[in-house]
């Protein structure tokens, strides 16, 4: 049998989602709690790997086992076992040939930069900080150009393992409220650090010591070495996969 789980997790006290054979990692921590609840040993496979002090909204996984529990049964045993950082959020059957990785046709992310002089206490675990303004109007504007399928050698890390820097990003949304700004970018997949790369390099256009075209210019020269530095992993939450109707997942991770 097959099972999905949706979980969210905060992920500022974890090394990322890969097991390690030293440290924290989320992947670990599930794993142990449904090997718990299965009374066997459990391997999970998810739709994205986090990096460390990435946090997810909704990450997808999928695993198999012999043992026989509900839904329900999955989702609160586990939870019984898991600490208060990580959650179970759902938990289904589905069909034999589903995975979450190679299933998934999209994955969403969301960026929060608090903009202020000051910097935060309360919301320190979840947003990144900014002391100088930034227009997100000018943002968002010169991120359209990465709209498409393009080579995004540009954004991604020395330490990208990906075959192909080849990516399609379906779209990037960027708005003010108040003082936070947020950044969401949906893409059939993403490179190594990509969106806190691009996130880096978006960073100057909003403070005004880039011009928009400076987006595209970087592009389109695939150097890594002269785009924006990397965002600070703590304002980076994955919202979770998309995946087709017919995989009967809740509408949170189905295509519309």
């Amino acid at each position: 049998m097959r099972i999905a789980l949706g979980i969210e997790y905060d992920g500022t006290d974890f090394l990322g989602w890969q097991r390690l054979s030293h440290g924290n990692a989320v992947q670990a921590a599930v794993e142990k709690a449904l090997s718990y609840v299965a009374d066997a040993p459990i391997d999970v496979v998810c739709a994205g790997r986090t990096d460390s002090g990435v946090h997810a909204r909704c990450q997808v996984v999928h695993f198999d086992t012999q043992a026989q529990r509900s839904a329900r049964g999955w989702a609160l045993g586990a939870n019984s076992h898991l600490p208060g950082s990580i959650a179970v959020r759902w938990a289904q059957p589905v069909a034999a040939d589903f995975h979450a990785r190679f299933g998934a046709r999209a994955r969403r992310y969301r960026y929060l930069i608090l903009n202020r002089p000051v910097r935060p206490a309360l919301q320190a675990r979840y947003v990144a900080w900014e002391r100088r303004p930034l227009d997100a109007t000018l943002m968002h504007r010169a991120a359209q150009a990465l709209v498409g399928e393009h080579d995004f050698s540009a954004f991604r890390t020395i330490a990208c393992q990906a075959r192909s820097p080849r990516r399609s990003l379906h779209e990037i949304r960027i708005a003010r409220d108040d003082d936070k700004i947020s950044i969401q970018i949906q893409a059939n997949a993403f490179l190594h650090h990509m969106v806190r790369n691009i996130v880096g390099s978006l960073l100057p256009v909003g403070r005004g010591d880039a011009p928009t075209a400076w987006i595209e210019q970087l592009l389109a020269g695939r150097d890594r070495s002269v785009a924006g530095p990397t965002a600070p992993a703590q304002g980076l939450t994955f919202l979770g996969p998309l995946y087709p109707p017919d995989c009967g997942l809740p509408a949170e991770v189905t295509l519309p």
